[in-house]
């Protein structure tokens, strides 16, 4: 079963609180933003989504940095655009944001960077990581811990992760001016006391707000058909669902794994659309595994809540973690995250 790393969370209370503080504060951006809460806030969920594939412009991805993406747990955010941003200042950026992190320290607070605080922290491009030619690029910023080593034999060790981007944001980038960057979707991997400080300053440099992006069970049925519809050149994982049964004095879990040949071979009986999926196939999706479960341990798993889907392309949590496991299909993963990022802008 894909387990959801507890060694990568802080503790909830102190850094819980510095988070809902510096990531949903009302701001001037929210003003020009009007015309984008009119467009996303009331769109309905689309009838019919195309089965993800893989991107053309993947083939200029640094193989290297997609791997290092890949099976490490994201808290996910959605984020407004970045105001007068600059993909020629990314060096510049990197010293403002050290030297931010180091006033933050001064003043007491608890950035998890070691005892020397003797921290690095790089940005740089993601390049192909995006939909189309009109996406913006893709960023990645580290917090590096600095080897006390010679600089031959020197190691930088990352304590905190974050990248930016935006995946077929075309609902999006109509509506702001050249002026704004948008990378609506964010993934952070990492203390929450440091994905505070990095999201304050870049609140403060370029008038954008974060707000955590929780994912409902509306939209892990989705991931769950898509990912189930993607086609494998093997599959490495079993498909299972966790859903959560509210009762008392503490909730109770149901998981349930199917071997996903055969997951891929029920998909297959309900798919009636080629290279798509629609509402209904995936209501008839998961209505299939609904009947068969109850059929055999009589429970009625439609009076449960869906927390949790996996596959061999991703694994998802409602609370806004997830794991992507497959290259192939990282383009449309994060396409279906960018579409939910835009629409919470609110």
């Amino acid at each position: 079963m894909d387990s959801y790393d507890t060694s990568e969370s802080t503790p909830r209370h102190s850094a819980s609180s510095r988070l809902k503080d510096y990531f949903i504060g009302a701001t001037p951006l929210q003003k020009r933003l009007e015309s984008v809460r009119k467009l996303t806030s009331f769109i309905p969920t689309p009838p019919r989504r195309k089965i993800p594939q893989c991107s053309q412009l993947q083939e200029d991805n640094d193989p290297q940095k997609v791997a290092f993406l890949l099976h490490k747990q994201w808290t996910l955010y959605s984020l407004t655009p970045l105001y007068k941003f600059s993909y020629t200042n990314l060096k510049e950026y990197s010293r403002l944001l050290s030297a931010f992190i180091a006033a933050e320290k001064q003043k007491g607070l608890a950035v998890e960077v070691g005892e020397d605080f003797n921290i690095k922290v790089t940005f740089s491009t993601l390049l192909g990581m995006k939909g189309t030619q009109r996406d913006s690029e893709a960023f990645l910023v580290q917090i590096l811990s600095k080897s006390q080593l010679p600089s031959e034999n020197r190691e930088h060790k990352v304590l905190w992760t974050g990248w930016f981007c935006c995946i077929f944001g075309d609902s999006l980038l109509e509506t702001v001016s050249e002026d704004f960057t948008c990378v609506p979707l964010f993934l952070a991997n990492g203390a929450e006391t440091n994905t505070a400080i990095v999201g304050t300053w870049f609140q403060k440099t370029f008038d954008c707000y974060f707000s955590p992006l929780a994912i409902n069970a509306f939209n892990l049925s989705w991931m769950a058909a898509m990912w189930t519809a993607c086609k494998m050149d093997q599959y490495m994982a079993a498909t299972e669902f966790l859903w959560s049964v509210p009762c008392s004095p503490q909730s109770l879990d149901i998981s349930y794994a199917i071997h996903p040949e055969d997951a891929k071979a029920l998909w297959d009986s309900v798919h009636k659309t080629p290279g798509e999926v629609t509402q209904e196939e995936v209501d008839l999706f998961m209505d299939c595994l609904y009947s068969h479960f109850h059929r055999h341990f009589k429970i009625h798993l439609s009076a449960t809540r869906l927390v949790r889907v996996s596959t061999s392309v991703a694994s998802a949590h409602t609370d806004g973690k997830i794991k992507i496991l497959c290259h192939k299909y990282l383009i449309g993963v994060l396409a279906y995250l960018t579409e939910l990022a835009i629409f919470q802008i609110d």
